[in-house]
């Protein structure tokens, strides 16, 4: 059996995506989770990749910035080598914009992102078209759309990189030892195991609840409307989620919370009224004390590195990521913002 350069511990989409980016630089890779690819929260049926608002920039938006830039590449090429499609799209977002105030304030930031993003995406107000049924209502008559926002689905995206891995002669392992450098990416589980070494919280789950309706908009922008994540999948089907729970008796159960954000969407958008709830899901998000990814190496534990605390955000950030970690565990070059490095997150 050859030796892997590096096992990395978790088949979520950070695991995923670090396994394919260090493979396509020559690694030799064991990737190792013994309940399975997407098991966790990666599994889920939401899929939203936006970027924040174009204000008060900082590097996390700059990171995040590069990273949704660099997806159709990253995911052209994961579909190119599996064969498999990853349901992403570049469609954009919209947003009713709810005040005036909010208005003025959009007005701004649409002239900020023509700095900020560099001329490679813009964020525009528009009149919202009455005769759209997919456009949420809007008190002002008026939209955000941006077309940097892209989308994809989860579940999807990461049977694609499992595919593409194998056809790089790597699979999913329930088990193996540690070999050569090992990247820990165990999401929430990882983060309650981090707090328990360091003696104080590190992260924790959050809890969040989607749901799947059957509804075919293929090529529609995604919508965010009254705090809700509204995905037009290729599949057919529309993921709309979700709750924030760090409070929860049952991580993947499902209730009136769930359907409060079903009527809510329904409401909001009423071409959705009639259409079938298919699924209900509920899982952890891996949640870090910063609310930002964790990256970096351990440093009480020589050649030990981690990457976890994606939370809402991982997909967006997954190309990113798997770059920044394979430049560190293969190259040796540190190319993490301050506010991701796990040295932040140790603090107590």
């Amino acid at each position: 059996m050859t030796t892997a350069d590096i096992t990395i511990r978790g088949a979520g989409i950070l695991g995923l995506s670090i396994a394919w980016g260090c493979t396509l630089r020559g690694a030799k890779v064991c990737l190792v989770d013994p309940y399975g690819p997407a098991s966790g929260s990666s599994g889920s049926i939401v899929g939203a990749l936006s970027p924040h608002v174009p204000e008060k920039w900082e590097p996390k938006k700059q990171f995040q910035l590069e990273s949704l830039l660099m997806a159709q590449d990253f995911w052209d090429g994961v579909t190119e080598h599996g064969g498999l499609r990853t349901g992403y799209m570049r469609t954009g977002r919209l947003q009713p914009i709810a005040t005036d105030n909010v208005l003025k304030l959009s007005q701004t930031r649409s002239e900020a992102a023509k700095t900020l993003w560099q001329g490679h995406a813009q964020w525009s107000v528009i009149p919202s078209n009455p005769a759209n049924s997919w456009e949420p209502r809007s008190p002002t008559g008026m939209l955000i759309y941006d077309d940097l926002s892209a989308h994809m689905h989860p579940r999807m995206a990461c049977a694609a990189l499992v595919a593409a891995l194998r056809s790089k002669g790597v699979e999913v392992v329930t088990d193996a030892p540690d070999v050569g450098k090992t990247i820990w990416a165990t999401g929430a589980q990882g983060l309650v195991d981090l707090s328990k070494d360091y003696q104080h919280e590190v992260g924790a789950g959050e809890k969040g609840q989607a749901a799947l309706l059957e509804f075919n908009m293929i090529n529609a922008p995604q919508l965010y409307a009254d705090y809700l994540h509204v995905i037009p999948h290729e599949n057919g089907t529309v993921g709309v989620g979700s709750t924030s729970e760090r409070y929860f008796e049952d991580p993947k159960s499902t209730d009136e919370q769930l359907e409060d954000i079903i009527d809510r969407i329904r409401l909001a958008l009423p071409v959705l009224e009639n259409a079938p709830v298919i699924e209900r899901w509920a899982g952890l998000r891996p949640r870090s004390r910063t609310r930002a990814p964790m990256l970096g190496a351990l440093p009480d534990r020589p050649d030990h590195f981690i990457a976890n605390g994606g939370f809402k955000i991982a997909f967006g950030l997954a190309p990113k990521i798997a770059d920044v970690m394979a430049d560190l565990v293969l190259e040796g070059r540190k190319n993490i913002p301050t506010l991701f490095d796990i040295q932040t997150s140790l603090q107590p």
